[in-house]
């Protein structure tokens, strides 16, 4: 449901940190794609901890805040070193973090599993975000951040076609939903 939020809160940064302003048809679709991706999200899953909904949340607007900064920043130093600066900035606290959560036993990790970490931190960490904040820089993190509501659903796709997970057509319809809306908001950004 939370992701479902994302873009929403980053075209509220976009407006509040970078100055961004779309138009009024730009705010009804984004809402309205927020509330289909919550709406589909919260049908399918079970109920979570209030503690649990309130760290979501918060995370919801520092990544929004995030994305909003590193847009503006892209624009004036490039998608590279703003992710880079980002990843250097933050490595002591990640670091710190590590260390204290590291479990006091690790279970026998085999190559995929060393593969999938190492293909997170490159590419999804470092790589990918070179383009997004690159993207967000050029077509605005208003507009562009619309596109995080489609995630989810490109997530459901995946597990169906690689892990054969059934679609029903509650996800086609919400998918559609959302996709009209991505393309109103982009559209009045």
């Amino acid at each position: 449901m939370f992701t479902g939020l994302l873009p929403l809160s980053t075209a509220i940064f976009a407006v509040l940190r970078g100055g961004e302003r779309p138009k009024r048809l730009f705010w009804l679709f984004s809402c309205l794609g927020s509330l289909a991706v919550a709406a589909f999200a919260l049908a399918q899953s079970g109920e979570g901890t209030l503690t649990g909904s309130l760290y979501m949340l918060g995370s919801v607007l520092v990544c929004g805040l995030g994305y909003a900064e590193g847009a503006s920043l892209s624009r004036r130093l490039g998608g590279y070193q703003v992710i880079s600066w980002a990843l250097l900035i933050a490595l002591p606290i990640t670091l710190l973090t590590s260390l204290l959560s590291f479990p006091e036993s690790l279970p026998e990790l085999n190559s995929p599993a060393w593969a999938g970490l190492a293909y997170i931190s490159v590419f999804s960490m470092l790589v990918g975000f070179i383009f997004w904040y690159r993207g967000l820089a050029i077509g605005g993190a208003a507009g562009v951040g619309q596109l995080q509501l489609l995630q989810p659903f490109f997530g459901l796709m995946l597990a169906a076609a690689i892990l054969g997970e059934a679609i029903s057509a509650m996800m086609i319809a919400a998918s559609c939903a959302v996709v009209f809306c991505v393309i109103g908001a982009k559209r009045f950004a």
